[in-house]
């Protein structure tokens, strides 16, 4: 089994990979490889809407990780993406990042595991959280929760060690997310995934 992961923060040791990293040390305890990307130093552009996505099954810019990223989250069972907050929200390098991510690549991402984990000196996490999430909930994804939200808080890593209740909440947040995808890899081995409709497309232009 393998994980994704995804630190959209410009800083490479900073709170947001701290938070990652402590759920990496559980997935590793529990036999899952992670792969680790960190995008939030990266210049990623956004969608342009160009459509050359649906004729190569790729996006059509390939300077950035997004083609790279969506390559290893194909053959991954869960995506855990982590972000800090700023302007109460997710950084914007990385909502470009997962637009792309998301629309570019076509494969089924249906009952791959989704996390997101978000980092705040005060607040503005829950919708930073709620950016990331949605991303997940639009494919088909099962969300991982924990005992709080997804959550550390601290200006610098070394303030995130003193965030216990995160850390925590990191931990669990890691069990429980490879506890579902060691389920749902049993559940698709004896029944196969859900059917799903398609088809139907509200506009109301008539």
């Amino acid at each position: 089994m393998k994980v994704v992961m995804i630190n959209g923060s410009p800083h490479a040791k900073g709170c947001t990979d701290r938070a990652l990293r402590e759920m990496e040390a559980v997935f590793e305890k529990e036999g899952i490889g992670v792969e680790y990307f960190h995008v939030g130093n990266k210049a990623v552009r956004g969608c342009v809407a160009c459509g050359k996505c649906r004729e190569t099954g790729r996006c059509v810019f390939d300077n950035d990780p997004v083609n790279e990223i969506a390559a290893a989250f194909s053959e991954a069972d869960g995506l855990v993406v982590g972000s800090p907050v700023y302007y109460a929200h997710a950084s914007g390098g990385l909502l470009a990042c997962l637009d792309r991510l998301f629309h570019s690549a076509p494969f089924d991402k249906r009952m791959k595991v989704g996390a997101a984990v978000v980092s705040s000196r005060r607040a503005g996490s829950t919708s930073a959280f709620d950016d990331i999430n949605k991303h997940f909930t639009i494919a088909g994804m099962p969300v991982a929760s924990s005992t709080y939200w997804n959550e550390v808080h601290g200006f610098t890593a070394a303030d995130v060690e003193k965030d216990l209740e995160g850390l925590q909440t990191m931990r669990n947040l890691a069990r429980n997310m490879a506890f579902l995808m060691k389920s749902i890899a049993l559940g698709k081995e004896a029944f196969g995934l859900p059917e799903t409709e398609k088809g139907a497309f509200t506009s109301f232009m008539d």
